[in-house]
């Protein structure tokens, strides 16, 4: 009987790690496709909002039963809990990666371009690879690696910084209009926003391990 019961936790873990990735797919597609100007990948990127948003409801609904039913020890209760805290961020990561994805297409649609993207590719790569890293950590219980990855967020607010002055006084070399401008601002506060929640799963992660010891 434990042994089903521990399987029915290693299901929550797959499911977490899942919405893991299909968020940071959504968000890595959506850059890349605004960047390229490629409005295929943008469409996969919106395609992929219905399955984060269904995983999270399967982790939410699995974790209220395994609490329910199955009379879970603390170190379990801990582990589901942060396992729905987590959920909750990867689901609103997806949704950033959504909210990318739409003002790249308005922006591709109406201007036909991205023009000067400025350093969005950089703080792109930057967020994606702390979300997998975050997720890294959690799967290996790799209290280092979660470290690590809250301390490289400081990296991107100061990249989002920089978008933010740039293409509001507009110091850029481009003849961008100012629509497009904003629009972009709100990309790289989404990819901003992003790592946010990579650095929250990242605490999650360093809370639960610190606790099991």
């Amino acid at each position: 009987m434990k042994r089903f019961y521990q399987h029915e936790l290693e299901d929550l873990r797959t499911k977490l790690i899942l919405i893991g990735e299909k968020a940071n797919e959504a968000a890595r597609i959506a850059v890349d496709g605004f960047l390229e100007n490629d409005l295929g990948k943008i469409d996969q990127a919106l395609a992929l909002d219905d399955a984060i948003d269904a995983l999270e409801v399967e982790i939410d609904q699995a974790s209220v039963r395994y609490i329910t039913l199955r009379s879970p020890v603390s170190s379990d209760v801990r582990f589901i809990l942060v396992a729905i805290k987590a959920s909750h961020d990867l689901e609103r990561a997806g949704d950033e990666a959504h909210s990318i994805a739409l003002r790249a297409k308005e922006i591709l649609t109406c201007d036909g371009r991205s023009g000067d993207t400025v350093t969005i590719g950089q703080m792109s790569q930057l967020s994606c690879s702390m979300m997998t890293d975050a997720i890294s950590a959690l799967v290996e219980e790799d209290i280092e690696l979660a470290k690590a990855v809250i301390l490289r967020d400081k990296k991107v607010n100061e990249l989002h910084q920089q978008n933010f002055e740039t293409l509001t006084i507009g110091a850029t070399d481009d003849s961008t209009v100012t629509p497009t401008r904003f629009q972009k601002i709100f990309i790289s506060k989404s990819i901003e926003r992003i790592a946010d929640h990579a650095k929250n799963l990242a605490e999650e992660v360093i809370y639960l391990l610190k606790r099991a010891k």
